[in-house]
């Protein structure tokens, strides 16, 4: 097996059905689930079935991955239909796969279709056709053969293929060698606005932006999509490949070309036409499930859309080419001329905002500049690097009225969690540097206090009411099972003192999933005890995810989004938080620390 592609793509055990003792079958995990579901579409695609059953499968298993409930509890409820891109087909094969551990349908695919062609798709450049070129042509199934085969130049003397495409088939496979999985948007991110910014620094750029899942903010990125508007690409791309952060050019062309970065991500960049900006822009964002929509609706306006225009097309909704195609300069323009609202990119996952932006009721998403306040930060008590004064006048610099200081509990030695009396003595000094502060800014004495195994908390509650914002946070036995981990997060919201529950899932990219937690009952206690759950803004972390941010706006729980920063660098954080906020359809009413301090004080003050 070729290194590091073992922890590229993990998938579930798949097909066999697996007992404990006795006789008793495991369930499938959603995550499993979905990852039958995803590599159901691979299969799909390369044996060439229509684009609408292939998204079928793919919807699927993105609805999946984003359930916060246990499907199986949902079945039993007979639910499974009422979630979305969910319907009697594929609720049949959910019920199977939960009752048998298997699917059957999978493993008639697999027949067909040898799975090992999924992860040959994986590599740059390869698509369904290739992949199926190099079955039928070379009897090839896997990663290695491949290698192989392109080794032996055997891949040259295929249809369409080539000296060159071998050997880029061969560098494709080398990167896929070295990466681990998807970046984190927190990887990602800097690195793809630093190469934006140097291309629009060239006097032929005449507009830029990022697209693909990077724009749309998601938790994880695998490749960078840029877009230049310019009248003259060949600058722009040379400057692009000569970048010295490229540790290889995967293609230069005169409109789009591709490097593998000294990192292991690749990015790609296209150049095109000021006029078409908005098609391209809002054809290389996504989601692909988002795009499909926005065609069907196209063609019920008897338009096609693509990447380059809106074309009228005749009965048969074929393109009339005597008919003037609409060129759009702008994103707002093509919703404009699709009779909706301008859907911001965070929500382009076909979940319901190609519907809202018909009716004009898209939320207005909650903006940076909307934070007054960051209400979890660590110092140099616990395990900061910045001292409270520090910290204090970094975000007097980042804008905000108030702040929270909230170092370690007791049990989190390894973060050097403070004694009840040293957690007294920093409340002491908090409040000191907050009269010193005057009204350039107010310290809030807080902690961020471990949830203990059985469900107790780190301090007594004698304790916890000399504090003026407290944390409850689960740092420890994290694979407990689903039902003593809600009593752990319910018994911490339902304590009167505690202010909030930070990073609620406990996940951390790439190496920690969520906790397993009935987050409907969750999310509820936090409503009716006013508890504030936290969306962490941490790039690792990104805790709550968007779809339980999402179910929290919807249950009418009140959430913060904060940096959890224990250095002064990271309280930039922020932003990643808010792109993860929006991409729930969070509005700044959702979230507390969007009050202004004497409402904020307010709040704190009605709820104890």
């Amino acid at each position: 097996m070729l290194a590091g592609w073992a922890v590229k793509r993990q998938y579930a055990r798949i097909c066999v059905p697996v007992f404990e003792s006795e006789g008793t079958l495991l369930s499938l995990t959603n995550r499993e689930i979905a990852d039958i579901f995803e590599r159901c579409s691979d299969m799909l695609q390369i044996r060439g079935d229509n684009i609408h059953r292939v998204l079928s499968y793919r919807r699927a298993a993105e609805t999946i991955r984003a359930v916060p409930r246990d499907l199986r509890v949902i079945a039993e409820e007979g639910s499974l239909t009422k979630l979305k891109h969910i319907g009697k087909t594929i609720a049949a094969k959910i019920e199977e796969m939960l009752a048998t551990g298997e699917l059957e349908f999978y493993t008639r695919l697999q027949a067909e279709v040898p799975a090992g062609l999924v992860d040959i798709m994986h590599i740059n450049g390869v698509g369904p056709k290739k992949a199926k070129l190099f079955w039928k042509q070379l009897d090839i199934t896997s990663v290695d053969a491949l290698k192989i085969a392109a080794e032996a130049g055997e891949l040259a003397k295929l249809p369409g293929m080539g000296a060159k495409s071998q050997q880029k088939i061969l560098d494709g496979i080398e990167a896929l060698a070295r990466q681990t999985g998807r970046s984190s948007i927190g990887t990602a991110l800097p690195a793809a606005q630093a190469i934006l910014k140097l291309l629009l620094e060239l006097p032929e750029a005449q507009q830029g932006a990022l697209a693909g899942s990077i724009r749309r903010g998601r938790e994880t990125i695998g490749d960078v999509d840029i877009l230049i508007a310019s009248d003259d690409a060949a600058p722009i791309m040379q400057r692009f490949v000569s970048m010295d952060n490229v540790a290889r050019v995967l293609g230069h062309g005169p409109a789009k070309s591709s490097v593998e970065l000294l990192t292991g991500l690749q990015v790609d960049l296209r150049v095109l036409e000021k006029a078409r900006w908005g098609t391209a822009l809002n054809y290389f964002t996504g989601s692909l499930a988002h795009n499909v929509k926005m065609r069907q609706i196209a063609l019920g306006r008897n338009l096609s859309l693509n990447e380059h225009a809106l074309s009228p097309v005749d009965d048969n909704k074929d393109i009339r080419e005597d008919a003037a195609k609409i060129l759009c300069d702008s994103e707002e323009k093509v919703y404009h001329a699709l009779g909706m609202q301008y859907v911001p990119p965070e929500l382009r996952e076909d979940r319901g905002e190609i519907e809202a932006a018909q009716q004009g009721a898209l939320p207005r998403l909650i903006q940076r500049g909307d934070i007054l306040g960051d209400l979890h930060m660590h110092t140099t008590w616990s395990d900061g690097k910045n001292t409270i004064r520090e910290m204090a006048a970094a975000c007097i610099r980042h804008g905000h009225q108030y702040i929270a200081i909230t170092d370690h509990s007791r049990s989190l030695g390894i973060a050097n969690g403070l004694s009840i009396e040293r957690l007294l003595e920093q409340a002491a000094e908090v409040r000191r540097i907050n009269a010193e502060m005057g009204d350039r800014i107010q310290l809030l004495a807080g902690t961020e206090m471990d949830i203990k195994a059985d469900g107790s908390l780190d301090y007594p509650d004698e304790v916890l009411r000399q504090l003026d914002f407290v944390i409850a946070s689960l740092h420890s036995s994290l694979g407990q099972g689903r039902e003593q981990i809600t009593k752990r997060l319910l018994n911490a919201i339902r304590n009167p003192y505690v202010t909030m529950i930070g990073h609620p899932s406990a996940r951390q990219y790439p190496n920690r999933a969520e906790v397993d937690a009935d987050w409907d009952a969750v999310i509820a206690a936090a409503r009716d005890e006013e508890t504030i759950l936290e969306i962490n803004a941490n790039p690792l972390r990104l805790d709550l995810k968007p779809e339980l941010a999402r179910l929290a706006k919807e249950y009418g729980a009140p959430l913060a989004i904060n940096t959890d920063a224990h250095r002064e660098a990271q309280l930039e954080l922020m932003d990643y938080g808010i792109l993860n906020a929006r991409r729930g359809w969070v509005e700044a009413a959702d979230v507390i620390n969007t009050l202004p301090y004497s409402q904020f004080r307010s709040w704190l003050a009605k709820r104890r």
